[in-house]
């Protein structure tokens, strides 16, 4: 059975460092902590590799997270693959993956992708659609 898990994240650190800045893109690399609220309880530790465009409206960035904590009143913890773009004219997508067999705990086998949503105000919230048998 598929569930759906909702809420919101904060962002506790941001540490970027750029490695590369060329003319037409900065290539960078970021760690990032979080704590989750909401169906996901918990912190994650991120790490994601970036490129920013010289248009300040087109960007992409790529990463793996590990997240600690409860899904659904499970403990446990997994990793996230995420994927994100973003251009001025065609909007922008930021999805995430479970990866299989990251799961420990309660969440061993769990399985499932959703979205992060970054709204106007700044806050993020997020949508993950999932399945523990």
């Amino acid at each position: 059975m598929t569930r759906r898990a909702t809420g919101g994240f904060t962002l506790d650190s941001w540490d970027q460092e750029a490695y590369d800045e060329a003319e037409g893109a900065v290539l960078a690399q970021a760690r990032i902590t979080k704590t989750f609220t909401g169906d996901l309880a918990g912190t994650s530790t991120t790490r994601i590799l970036m490129c920013r465009a010289q248009v300040d409206t087109s960007a992409a960035y790529a990463g793996f997270e590990r997240f600690t904590g409860t899904l659904g009143g499970r403990t446990g913890s997994f990793v996230l693959h995420h994927e994100a773009s973003a251009h001025a004219e065609e909007g922008s997508a930021l999805a995430w993956t479970v990866v299989a067999d990251t799961g420990t705990g309660e969440l061993r086998e769990l399985r499932g992708a959703g979205q992060i949503i970054r709204e106007p105000d700044g806050t993020h919230r997020y949508v993950l659609e999932y399945e523990v048998p």
